[in-house]
């Protein structure tokens, strides 16, 4: 690690998480090493803005397989900031939420190349900039975005985004429910707890 300070950098890794998977886990951890966390917060959002409409797995059973995704992980740990309110969940709020209960701390909002390319489609996007200590960027192949549209509209943005290189991973949650669903094999794309619980509780089929 490069750097030492005494103040707690916290990460925010927000999702839906139906299933968390080991693409999941390898972007945290990717985080954590290279933007120096001290650990990282994985915050489950019970009812997803962009999701509605969609079939969704019941929060309880979510939460339970991201106990279990993460109960060997010590610089991993599951928040129940956005489960524990009423919707919407906006990140705006979601971050303010944990500025309270973490004062002293710095907080860095995990995203993808693609949720930073469309910020300013966010809900009070510019707040939630200010809001944030830093961004933590995860590339996504064919994923561009332009700075000098950004800053206009989100001042700041540039000085705080800070990019995490990461393995291209071709894992996602709804591929891992079809290959569910239709029989494929899935069990090595997921944590071996997540896996039995998949099909203890006879999940996405």
């Amino acid at each position: 690690m490069v750097g030492v300070t005494n103040v707690d950098r916290i990460g925010i890794f927000g999702g839906t998480f139906d299933p968390p998977h080991l693409g999941h886990l390898i972007l945290a951890a990717e985080a954590h090493y290279q933007l120096e966390l001290d650990r990282v917060l994985w915050v489950l959002t019970p009812d997803p803005p962009h999701k509605r409409g969609q079939p969704i797995t019941p929060t309880h059973l979510r939460l339970e397989m991201v106990r279990a995704a993460l109960s060997d992980a010590p610089e991993f740990e599951l928040s129940m900031v956005d489960v524990d309110r009423q919707p919407p969940h906006y990140a705006l709020d979601t971050v303010r939420i944990l500025q309270q209960a973490h004062p002293q701390a710095q907080l860095i909002y995990l995203m993808g190349a693609d949720s930073l390319r469309d910020l300013p489609a966010w809900h009070r996007p510019r707040e939630f900039v200010q809001a944030c200590h830093e961004l933590g960027v995860m590339r996504r192949p064919g994923v561009s975005f332009d700075f000098t549209r950004l800053e206009p509209a989100l001042p700041g943005v540039r000085r705080k985004a800070r990019f995490i290189d990461t393995p291209m991973l071709e894992i996602a949650s709804h591929e891992i429910r079809a290959r569910v669903r239709e029989g494929r094999p899935y069990r090595f794309f997921l944590p071996p707890a997540v896996y039995r619980l998949i099909r203890q509780r006879g999940l996405y089929r």
